[in-house]
């Protein structure tokens, strides 16, 4: 399906245009439309509905069909308002942000303060707007018109915006990209230069650190990509990457894998080669190749030296999960996207020994060791498959049949096979795999903290969840992986598909794992006691799910993942019926059940750490962006980290605190944008001695695009601190570039934030990225390093610094801190 139906948003009366458009061999012409699964009149591509009624309101979807099969579209939502009917409330809604800790708000010590916010939804549409074929680009819900509040906070006043009203507008037009960085499996070797395809269009290169960045085409639904290896020594991955709709970057990690060293084969004898014999295993079953199966294109037999590469993903080894390609998908005769569970992938690769030219292979036998099969249901069902590299799709190439066994050498015993035959010709990835119809949704929900407020989610987050097959009666030590599904976590966070069981509790497991900008999100804690409302899972049910995190038994392992029984829920049990597993048909109630519901939970690791910003901005949702003179982020398309290293020689770690407000701006000058705090983290090579690396707003334009601000930044340690030495080329600099900002208080450093980016030589610190916190993530990691290029989470905080503090053992009372960083430079 290349073209889906888009949502619409109408009058009563309006008319309304629906489009969909189907590929294939040969070109799909016959299309059926459902209004909320029932079939309407219609054969073509275009649905035009006139005159609408309110019972015409809900779910769209086509079906595309010919000789080859059949899809389905994604549904749409058509909005239908009766006459006069706002399609934007005015009033926003509730959305709250965490002042700073000397500002509680109440007598309860709340520090939450609601500064509104406008859902981005689709504003009413013209009949004559568009044919209705694609994204409209109309008018969207937005802010209208902020204020600006002044919030009593430790005796001074904290400004901060809210928004006062929402009301239609231009629709935002974000950027939605996908990042990441391709490296080979088993060693991690960058793929340098490699070739990036969507579909059958070359779209770019890897860089020299195998980095990337895929700009995502309109209307995309399900992004394909393929990775390339120029020098043939990894195997090409193909990739279905997930990515945020509504704009911003996600990143992922891609792992490739290594070819396996080619065998010399004699293309006039008969051959058979292993698949997945590694480590010690027994293989997972045989290739076959008679005598005279090697082709040239042409046809012409070959029958000399042939090199045979043929490289096996073994499920029974968990290492090579992150190396599979695809996410185990086909379509069935519904036209419906449904998943496989997968008993190994092979790809092959043949070539001529003398000339290297490629090889096809006429019919050869497949053959699968029956006793690998380790659910008996399945030895009915196996399939083998070949990898369409454009839709990321598996197609059937045919049904493995039990056949007779086969005698093992050394006189083992004898095995039983399952057979199939297969032709290699331009596809070279293949898959031996069984359809699997006991399907689940597991509801998984990120944070920022480990307080899990419901205002406080995450959204842009990679989750990952492995399905498992484990040991009878060791659900931690599982046999094998049989599929992956990746999904990125929304507003109400995520729903990811996964194989269940109603009967046995156990039959199938997932490994859930969480990433934000490459940064591994903790799990929440299984031991020494399991809490059931910091999981958040109610029991009984909890204890069904068996809900282990990764370091439940070995206390040095990581704690980023969690793994879960999944359980099918019991329709006629009340304690399973609110979450977090759903039946496969029951989506829509995963997908906006309240934060109330039982759901697995992900936090970010944040430890003495704080942001505030006067105008609200969630980094996680680009539509969340204002444009604002004091936006602390000027361009909802590129974002500018910055930060200053700041040494503190004393027996502890200390506070540090960033206040930013205009420096040289007239619109802004004097006006607070933010403030930043972090604490600092010792050096374990320096005695007394600890590193701070510490954000503050660059300098440069302004939302407008017309007018440079130089910010003023302010830097002051919590404590009794004084400033002992300035980085001389950072202090240079400063002189070459006036307006020089007062520096008399020596509890303190101000400057004028450079606009130029300096670098580690001068201590500061700046990454420009289309995701915010991947920018914010890379600038911390050389901060630390003290480096230009480098990264570490390890401090060396005699390197790469801007300012040194001296300070003393006992820091003076929080109000009187906190006083002197929220007054101007004079009072303070």
């Amino acid at each position: 399906m290349v073209l889906h139906p888009a949502a619409r948003v109408r009058e009563a009366g309006q008319d309304v245009t629906f489009c969909c458009e189907a590929s294939g061999s040969p070109v799909p012409q016959n299309y059926s439309w459902y209004h909320n699964g029932t079939l309407l009149e219609g054969t073509s591509g275009h649905l035009a509905l006139r005159g609408l009624a309110p019972e015409q309101a809900g779910s769209y979807h086509c079906k595309a069909t010919s000789e080859a099969g059949a899809i389905l579209s994604e549904p749409a939502w058509l909005t239908v308002l009766a006459q006069g009917q706002p399609s934007c409330r005015s009033e926003p809604e509730p959305s709250l942000v965490e002042l700073p800790s000397e500002c509680p708000q109440d007598a309860s010590g709340s520090r939450y303060y609601n500064v509104g916010r406008c859902p981005a939804s689709p504003c009413l549409g013209g009949s004559a707007e568009s044919s209705g074929c694609g994204e409209e680009l109309g008018r969207c819900c937005g802010v209208r018109r902020m204020e600006l509040r002044q919030v009593p906070c430790a005796g001074s006043l904290l400004p901060l915006k809210v928004v006062a009203e929402c009301g239609c507008g231009p629709c935002a037009q974000p950027r939605v990209l996908v990042q990441g960085r391709v490296t080979a499996a088993d060693t991690g070797e960058p793929l340098r230069f490699g070739h990036i395809f969507l579909g059958g269009r070359k779209v770019g290169f890897t860089g020299y650190q195998g980095s990337f960045t895929i700009e995502v085409p309109p209307d995309t639904r399900r992004l394909v990509a393929r990775f390339v290896d120029g020098q043939q020594r990894l195997v090409d991955a193909v990739k279905v990457l997930p990515f945020d709709r509504r704009g911003g970057a996600v990143y992922q990690e891609v792992k490739m894998l290594r070819k396996k060293e080619p065998v010399e084969l004699d293309g006039g004898q008969n051959n058979a080669i292993p698949l997945g014999e590694a480590s010690g295993r027994e293989p997972v079953g045989e290739l076959l190749l008679p005598a005279g199966v090697f082709l040239r294109p042409s046809g012409e037999v070959f029958n000399g030296t042939v090199k045979a590469s043929v490289t096996f993903v073994d499920p029974r080894d968990m290492a090579t999960v992150r190396a599979a390609s695809s996410d185990l998908s086909f379509t069935n005769a519904l036209g419906e996207i449904v998943p496989l569970r997968t008993y190994g992938m092979f790809a092959v690769d043949f070539h001529e020994g003398d000339s290297g030219a490629a090889l096809q292979v006429g019919p050869v036998q497949v053959r699968m060791d029956a006793g690998q099969v380790w659910m008996p249901e399945h030895l009915h069902k196996m399939k083998l498959w070949s990898l369409n590299p454009e839709s990321g799709l598996w197609e059937e190439e045919g049904v493995l049949r039990p056949a007779g066994g086969g005698q093992r050498k050394r006189k083992r015993e004898e095995r039983t096979f399952l057979v199939g035959n297969l032709e290699i010709r331009e596809r070279r990835l293949f898959n031996l795999d069984v359809p699997e119809d006991r399907r689940c949704f597991v509801k998984v929900r990120a944070y920022s903290n480990e307080k899990f407020n419901p205002y406080e989610q995450l959204e842009g987050v990679v989750v990952n969840l492995v399905n498992l097959e484990p040991q009878p009666g060791f659900p931690s030590n599982p046999r094998a992986w049989g599929r992956f599904d990746s999904v990125v976590t929304g507003p109400n966070g995520a729903c990811l598909p996964a194989f269940c069981d109603g009967r046995r509790p156990d039959a199938y497991t997932a490994l859930v794992t969480a990433t934000l900008g490459g940064e591994e999100l903790e799990a929440v804690a299984s031991s020494p006691k399991l809490n059931p409302s910091a999981v958040g899972v109610a029991q009984p049910y909890l204890g069904k799910l068996g809900y282990r995190r990764s370091d439940h038994e070995d206390a040095a392992l990581k704690k980023t993942a969690f793994q879960i029984n999944v359980a099918k829920p019991d329709p006629n049990n009340m304690d399973e019926s609110n979450g977090p597993i759903y039946s496969y048909r029951s989506l829509q109630e995963c997908e906006e059940a309240p934060v109330s519901a039982n759901h697995l939970r992900f936090y970010r690791v944040e430890v003495d750490k704080y942001e505030y910003n006067v105008v609200p901005f969630k980094e996680s949702d680009i539509t969340s962006w204002t444009g604002d003179y004091l936006a602390w982020w000027p361009n909802p398309q590129e974002f500018r980290a910055c930060f200053i290293k700041v040494q503190l020689e004393g027996p502890q770690e200390y506070m540090v605190r960033s206040r930013n407000i205009g420096g040289s701006h007239p619109r802004t000058r004097g006006q607070l944008y933010g403030l930043r705090d972090s604490r600092s983290v010792r050096d374990p090579l320096l005695d007394n001695t600890s590193g701070a690396c510490v954000e503050f707003k660059c300098g440069g334009m302004l939302f407008d695009q017309s007018l440079a601000d130089r910010t003023l930044v302010t830097i002051m340690p919590q404590g009794s601190c004084r400033r002992t030495a300035v980085n001389a080329l950072l202090r240079d600099y400063l002189s070459r570039h006036p307006p020089l900002a007062d520096n008399n208080h020596t509890a303190a450093f101000s400057m004028l934030a450079p606009l130029d980016p300096l670098g580690h030589n001068y201590g500061i610190y700046t990454v420009t990225d289309q995701n915010p916190r991947l920018a914010k993530e890379i600038a911390i990691g050389r901060c630390f390093a003290g480096t230009s290029d480098g990264f570490s989470r390890e401090m060396r905080a005699g390197q790469g610094t801007a300012v040194t503090f001296s300070c003393q053992e006992r820091p003076p009372g929080r109000e009187s801190f906190f006083q002197r960083l929220l007054s101007s430079p004079a009072e303070a």
